[in-house]
């Protein structure tokens, strides 16, 4: 029995009452990918033999990968099977320099694009209120996009400003920092924090990772050269494909 075989034995991804069929052996195949088992190159058994093993029809295992490679984790190579793609190349960001996401990947390249899944005026809940420094009554800008690089998805930014600093949510496109800047309300410096966790059910669904996936939080607040906090935004970074790296001087 070879190591493909051992990994898709139905004692190894499938669990009752835990989702589709398909889904499990979908989030299994990605798991297996991230860990390393499965290194790019490595083909999976063939359809039939994949479905005899993992004890599952055809049409399972065809939903299942069909995902992955929707996906870019597997390739399908005509009259030679379905290979673990080439790994993405790691996106590195100092975390010294106050640049945008979009300023960063137009660096190294690459095309950033953004979604915007939400935007608008709204009142302040209590974060923003303690962190903005606004009062219950004030109106704070917000705006939730994804991220992409390349095409692929690598980020959710959550992002929150007073009202009097960001007036129309509508007009941030790509970046919400060329926007600041054009209005010369743009922070010029941030404190940042990193945490790791864990992804949440919809923020994997926007990302298209499995539920439960690891990723970099940033949580940034942004300051005017006034000390002036104007900006809250809450960033959630694939950790598979993104480095944050901070350069150290002795003083």
């Amino acid at each position: 029995m070879t190591i493909t075989d051992t990994l898709f034995q139905p004692e190894t991804w499938y669990r009752p009452g835990r989702g589709p069929r398909y889904q499990q052996l979908y989030r299994h195949i990605v798991s297996e990918i991230r860990a390393g088992v499965l290194q790019p190159g490595d083909q999976l058994p063939p359809e039939r033999e994949l479905a005899e093993t993992a004890d599952i029809s055809r049409v399972t295992v065809r939903k299942a990968v069909s995902q992955l490679v929707e996906e870019g984790l597997i390739e399908q190579r005509r009259g030679a099977g379905s290979f673990v793609a080439a790994a993405s190349p790691r996106l590195e960001q100092s975390l010294s320099s106050l640049v945008s996401f979009t300023e960063t990947m137009k660096a190294r390249g690459m095309e950033a694009t953004g979604v915007v899944l939400a935007q608008g005026l709204f009142a302040p809940n209590p974060d923003e209120m303690v962190t903005l420094g606004l009062a219950a009554h004030d109106k704070v800008a917000r705006i939730n996009r994804l991220r992409s690089a390349g095409g692929t998805p690598v980020a959710l930014e959550y992002s929150s400003l007073p009202r009097d600093i960001l007036r129309d949510p509508g007009q941030v496109g790509a970046s919400l920092y060329e926007v600041l800047r054009r209005d010369g309300s743009a922070p010029t410096r941030a404190i940042q924090r990193v945490t790791a966790l864990s992804l949440t059910a919809p923020d994997a669904e926007k990302m298209k990772l499995p539920e439960g996936s690891a990723v970099l939080q940033i949580v940034r607040t942004g300051y005017l050269a006034s000390g002036r906090p104007i900006e809250l935004t809450r960033g959630l970074y694939r950790s598979d494909i993104y480095d944050f790296v901070s350069e150290l001087r002795l003083d």
